[in-house]
């Protein structure tokens, strides 16, 4: 099974199109420099060195103004704060985990080849793991790539110091190299190999020879990369020198100047990830025993060291369990707590021992107990506690498996542990025998596949053994045995023999990653350390089970990151169907205290605050300006705009959200005065991301949906999915004369090119010991530039690239519009602008073409398939229904929560469906699926039959152009089914309002 890459997915584009539109205006260049001294030695012949001794680098033409203006335009069409100055080359990319940050950073190389002739890029990673996920990705995007480009050709390989002849190929070969490598390999500079002269690279130093190249670096997770603003990592990336750094992470520490931003929150709301639920193990009634749990130590050289500890507290009525953090040797642990049962307990001493681990002494009556960092006195039985959990991701296991094996969609489990030898023991001998967790896993798992509900649904055929079903992928050492990896305090891998193995043990789960998601390969429970936990990423991946202690809020964002890429089937397709990309946490705390950390680190990373909003909230929101540049919004005109919003009620007087405003959200409803008009998408977005929060939900609350079985046999049903059921073909009758009128129209009206434009900035410089700065800086007015000079690039080929049209349909648009003289004035705007409205065209001119054509009678959707579909909703998000073939009815906003009950309520109304995610009509623009189907009977007998749109407004205008288009593509669809059927009256509507008047007043047979 090969898995499929997705081309045509908008939130990528916008990521690969921020970095390539940072050098606008910027030719196709190159570079050649002198890669060694030539000789005629025999031993450097032997080497293999080219006679010539040329190499092959980028080249940057564009002034640091120029690079400038383009920052801005793009932070300014993503709704990113703007930058004043261009600080550094250095440039964020933010996209949550799950999103194929991989897949956009390696698709930017050859976008950044084919516009700007860039060919040397260095990929630099933290850690093994990372790195062998970026070469498997390289590996299986091959073909893809391949595809895309028209073969163009590309080298890549992993740096590795003792194949240094590697780095001179780079060097001096003229195709796309790339060269990933991790940060460990690179950041000494006093020692690493990298940093000295060798004869496999001419006699150069390997950093010479890419710094000559002028390299493109991209930093995969810069926050583990750098080591901060002035980190040994940090300085190894700016040794190479490069032409520009990318860094790409969903966690940034520092953020350079942002071209993009994907964040948690974007990504959950565009269902472009997983949806999250958390089954938390509540403990409670057990604090009768003195309990002490070790969370953390530290040491310092100049106080004594001090240790954190979970421990329960006597509050008001209640016993609370907390970390108290900073306690001493010698500290009463009863005169802490307020409770008794902590008598004559107390810390003593905090140590390291002989090994270098941590330890707490705790002193007791009548006895001592050394506790090392995660370890206990007086908890509730551990295994038993293990045990429930294993058994519960067991059954979410089945009980998932049970409903995607039918669509070919294989489910895996994933179990984070903290020790190997609590999963497997491995003796000396080589023998390997199981560990208290697998004997629990085994037994647990035998159990549950005795159970009637699965034998008959999963195992037909019997299960799958037990031993073939969960496996271990831990560090190994040389001769292949598993070892326990040395971390360091802050869970990272801690020496070059830890990093060692671990590699071999990153090698296996990344070589295996497709072969994991074939249904014939019985493995899938994984087992697998911690400190291995950022190289595990599947997308088949539904169930995560936290075997450890969760450390803190970042560690909650790093464990459900192994999980959140969307599914894949069995031909390796992506499934975008919501109700299948559910994840499923099983972890040891309430699901309200994971949800809370979680949305502590979230709030943390974007530098936000859920629910509230402050007065230069919109100040980055990008307008229109007098002399048609665009500019930020501004702090007077956003604090104008939050006081607008105080004066509604929407918001308190500190800037509280108030629960009218996420009504009016929900709604669509929300309106802005005139003059904030410019702003009012970007500000409606922003305010939906502010006011609500990441929508994780507990488990427990999902429960089954059952079927109506009385309205899904009745004959109404029957006669309503009858009417819609069949499918169709499409072909597009396409007037490529009718295209170019069209096209040539909108561009001779709709196109607004401003010449290029200067002005003067004046400013008295300061010197001191703190450098040169400029100050009582004055700006003149602006001045336009003429454009005689102005350099016009490849227009049919750049359009041709942009709209899939040909040069000569292309060359007749543009004639055609009349509007040429305007892109000598400025190329670059002009291309952007024709493209965009070209596209428009041509989506008008596909809808308005198309013929659907009903396949046959034997091709249609099956009506029992509602009944292989097993439904689950929760019970904040749904609504109980007589009139459907549901017992209640999943919905995502208000809107489809008043449609149904007024459906389920309107005597009119017959019987009603919500369309299921496997309902699909085809269209040029990808598959369309409708909302509703309703069946409406009058007073007069006469019947309607509905396909129905639930919109937050009532005209296409109002939709995406693509959207829209669907719609009116689906409105063809069913015109076509009504002619084949003979039902010139069958009705289709787009959205709610209409049916709902109807119902609301019993349409007359005349209507």
């Amino acid at each position: 099974m090969k898995l499929r890459f997705e081309s045509d997915l908008t939130f990528q584009k916008h990521g690969i199109d921020a970095v390539c539109d940072l050098f606008k205006g910027q030719e196709i260049n190159r570079t050649e420099f002198t890669v060694s001294r030539v000789s005629t030695d025999d031993a450097q012949a032997q080497l293999g060195l080219d006679d010539d001794g040329l190499g092959v680098g980028n080249r940057l033409t564009l002034l640091d103004d120029e690079v400038l203006a383009n920052l801005r335009a793009v932070q300014l069409r993503h709704a990113l704060a703007p930058a004043d100055r261009l600080s550094s080359m250095d440039f964020t990319v933010e996209m949550e985990t799950g999103t194929g940050k991989t897949y956009v950073y390696l698709r930017t190389i050859f976008e950044l080849n084919r516009l700007y002739g860039f060919t040397k890029f260095v990929i630099v990673v933290p850690s093994v793991a990372i790195r062998e996920g970026v070469a498997k990705t390289l590996e299986m995007t091959k073909e893809h790539f391949r595809a895309l480009y028209a073969g163009q050709p590309i080298n890549w390989f992993v740096y590795d110091s003792a194949k240094l002849g590697q780095v001179r190929d780079f060097a001096t070969s003229s195709t796309i190299n790339v060269m990933v490598a991790t940060i460990g390999s690179l950041n000494k500079l006093d020692t690493n190999v990298f940093y000295t002269p060798h004869e496999r690279t001419g006699g150069e130093r390997p950093v010479d020879l890419v710094r000559a190249t002028r390299p493109v670096v991209i930093v995969d997770e810069p926050q583990s990369v750098d080591g901060g603003e002035n980190g040994r990592g940090k300085k190894a990336l700016d040794e190479m020198r490069p032409l520009c750094t990318l860094r790409y992470s969903a966690t940034h520490a520092t953020k350079h100047h942002m071209v993009y931003r994907l964040d948690a929150v974007d990504a959950y709301e565009q269902k472009l990830v997983k949806r999250i639920d958390v089954a938390g193990l509540e403990i409670t009634g057990a604090n009768n025993t003195p309990y002490v749990r070790v969370t953390d130590i530290k040491f310092s050289k100049t106080k004594p060291p001090v240790a954190s500890v979970e421990i329960d507290m006597q509050g008001q009525g209640t016993v609370l369990r907390q970390i108290k953090t900073g306690l001493t040797d010698g500290r009463d642990l009863a005169d802490l707590t307020k409770r008794e049962v902590y008598r004559d307990i107390s810390i003593g001493t905090i140590e390291k021992s002989a090994s270098g681990e941590a330890l707490m002494q705790l002193n007791l009556p009548g006895d001592v107990k050394y506790l090392r960092i995660g370890e206990a006195h007086g908890d509730v039985d551990r295994g038993s506690v293990v045990r429930r959990m294993i058994q519960r991701t067991i059954k979410e296991h089945f009980d998932r498996e049970r409903v995607l094996r039918p669509l070919g969609i294989k489910v895996l489990s994933l179990f984070f542990i903290d020790r190997v030898d609590h999963y497997r023991v491995h003796g000396e001998d080589g023998s390997r025998s199981l560990g208290p967790y697998g004997v629990m896993f085994e037994e647990e798992y035998r159990k549950l596949a005795a159970h009637p509900d699965y034998r008959a649904s999963l195992f037909g055929d019997g299960p799958i053994e037990p031993d073939r079903a969960h496996d271990g992928y831990f560090s190994r050492d040389r001769k292949g045995k598993v070892t326990e990896p040395e971390v360091n305090a802050s869970g990272d891998l801690k020496n070059a023999a830890s990093r060692e193995d671990a590699e071999r043990g990153f090698h296996l789960i990344m070589r295996d990653k497709e072969k994991l998601l074939d249904e014939k390969e019985p493995l899938r429970f994984i087992f697998s350390h911690s400190a291995l936990r950022e190289g595990w990423d599947n997308p088949n991946v539904f169930q995560i089970c936290v075997l450890r202690e969760m450390g803190g809020d970042r560690e909650r964002r790093q464990t459900i990151g192994r999980g959140l890429r969307l599914c894949v089937d069995s031909k390796g397709e992506r499934r975008r169907d919501e109700g299948l990309n559910v994840l499923t946490v099983i972890a040891e705390e309430s699901y309200a205290s994971f949800a809370q950390g979680l949305q502590n680190q979230i709030e943390q990373d974007l530098k936000i605050e859920f629910g509230t909003v402050a007065k230069d909230t919109f100040a980055h929101l990008p307008v229109e300006g007098e002399d048609g540049v665009m500019e930020p919004l501004g702090v007077a005109a956003s604090t104008q705009l939050f006081e607008h919003l105080q004066a509604q009620g929407y918001l308190t007087a500190k800037g509280k959200i108030e629960d009218s405003l996420r009504r009016e959200l929900k709604a669509g409803t929300l309106t802005f005065p005139d003059a904030f008009h410019a702003v009012a998408a970007h500000a409606r977005a922003l305010l939906t991301k502010l006011s609500g929060r990441l929508d994780v939900r507990n488990a427990d609350d999902r429960v089954p949906i059952g079927m109506n079985r009385e309205v899904f046999l009745g004959e109404d049903f029957r006669a309503l999915w009858d009417r819609i059921r069949a499918r169709t073909t499409y072909r597009v009758a396409f007037d490529n004369d009718a295209l170019i009128l069209a096209a040539a129209e909108r561009l001779k009206t709709s196109i607004q090119v401003a010449p290029a434009q200067a002005r003067w900035r004046k400013g008295e410089m300061e010197i001191s010991k703190a450098g040169v700065t400029g100050v009582h800086e004055t700006t003149s007015q602006f001045m336009t530039l003429s454009a005689e000079n102005a350099a016009v690039p490849d227009v049919l080929g750049e359009l041709q690239n942009r709209t899939e049209l040909t040069r000569r349909s292309l060359a007749r648009i543009l004639v055609d519009s009349g509007r040429l003289d305007d892109l000598r004035e400025n190329p670059a705007s002009f291309i952007d602008q024709a493209a965009d409205l070209i596209n428009r065209a041509k989506i008008n001119a596909l809808v308005d073409g198309i013929r659907y054509q009903a396949i046959g009678p034997d091709s249609f959707y099956a009506q029992e398939l509602f009944e292989t579909e097993e439904l689950n909703g929760y019970l904040d998000k749904m609504v109980e229904v007589q009139k459907s073939v549901s017992d209640a009815i999943r919905y995502d906003s208000t809107i489809e929560r008043t449609f149904a009950e007024t459906l389920n309520d309107s005597e009119a109304v017959r019987v009603f469906a919500k369309l299921p995610d496997w309902f699909k009509i085809p269209t040029p623009l990808g598959s369309y699926n409708p909302d509703w189907a309703v069946l409406l009977s009058g007073e007069a007998g006469d019947r309607l039959y509905f396909v129905v749109e639930t919109k937050g407004s009532q005209f296409l205008e109002d939709l995406r152009t693509s959207e829209a288009g669907k719609i009116q593509c689906g409105r063809e669809h069913f015109r076509e089914i009504a002619r084949s059927e003979g039902e010139p009256g069958f009705l289709q509507a787009v959205v709610a309002e209409e049916v709902l008047r109807l119902a609301t007043t019993r349409f007359s047979h005349s209507r």
